[in-house]
């Protein structure tokens, strides 16, 4: 069984990568996420910190959350009580990152972590947010949603690119790399919480003229423990048009005010 030695730095004052693991009521396979993400940042050969946000679960995911930080000094929780969504969660792992890159992904792996190589790859080629997709060219769905789920899917995102960010295929794949001081830049704008976070993170790198590069990445199904596509539908449609009536204040780019 892989351990965490990996994830252990020796400069934690600004790691190479800070990776945010958001989890509720994930105490069933956390620990082996951790495993499975640590034997890959090992691969690195780089300091690196994981941030895991336990999103005020109610089951046993914190305690299994402490078992495994206390096994690396490179894994750092974050707990609280009332369950906030997905959005809030990534907010405060991003906002307690020290990393020179964030990266972010879902505690149930559906796109691999390995996949992180790939959004890297165009990160080194001058781009500022790197996003994972099921959506465009090269993309690889070994295990696909059932067929309601993917259409309202495709339903859904058709809206968000007609709303918020038109020429994005997919914006809620859960693996999403940025640039560390853009991420901070844009999610201390943020106020969204739930599931349509990602779209706002987008909406905004966009409105700032940061550019976003779209990546095929492999990526299967797995039942979540807290998705309720529907309901997360609404939830979605209800966050883009709060966010569409929000007054956003400018951010300093490297070109200047935006």
């Amino acid at each position: 069984m892989p351990s965490f030695s990996g994830v252990r730095s020796i400069n934690m004052d600004r790691p190479f990568l800070s990776l945010i693991i958001p989890a509720y009521n994930e105490a069933k396979r956390i620990k082996s996420t951790f495993e499975t993400v640590s034997a890959f940042l090992e691969t690195l050969g780089r300091d690196c910190e994981i941030i895991a946000v336990n999103d005020g679960s109610t089951d046993d995911t914190h305690r299994v959350m402490v078992e495994c930080a206390s096994e690396a000094t490179a894994v750092r929780i974050i707990n609280y009580e009332t369950n906030r969504g997905k959005g809030y969660a990534v907010r405060q792992g991003v906002f307690a990152s020290r990393g020179e890159y964030i990266a972010f992904t879902d505690a149930d792996l559906s796109a691999p972590i390995d996949q992180l190589a790939k959004l890297f790859a165009v990160i080194e080629k001058g781009y500022d947010v790197a996003i994972g997709s099921r959506a465009v060219k090269g993309a690889e769905i070994p295990v696909r949603q059932p067929l309601y789920r993917e259409l309202g899917g495709k339903a859904l995102n058709l809206l968000i690119q007609l709303l918020a960010v038109p020429g994005v295929r997919d914006t809620q794949c859960g693996l999403k790399l940025f640039r560390g001081d853009v991420a901070r830049a844009i999610f201390e704008k943020c106020f969204i919480d739930g599931w349509a976070f990602d779209v706002e993170v987008l909406f905004l790198a966009r409105r700032y003229g940061y550019r976003i590069a779209e990546v095929p990445v492999r990526w299967s199904h797995a039942e979540s423990s807290s998705m309720r596509p529907f309901r997360a539908g609404l939830q979605v449609l209800g966050s883009i048009i709060r966010m569409r009536m929000h007054r956003y204040e400018a951010v300093m780019v490297e070109s200047g005010l935006v």
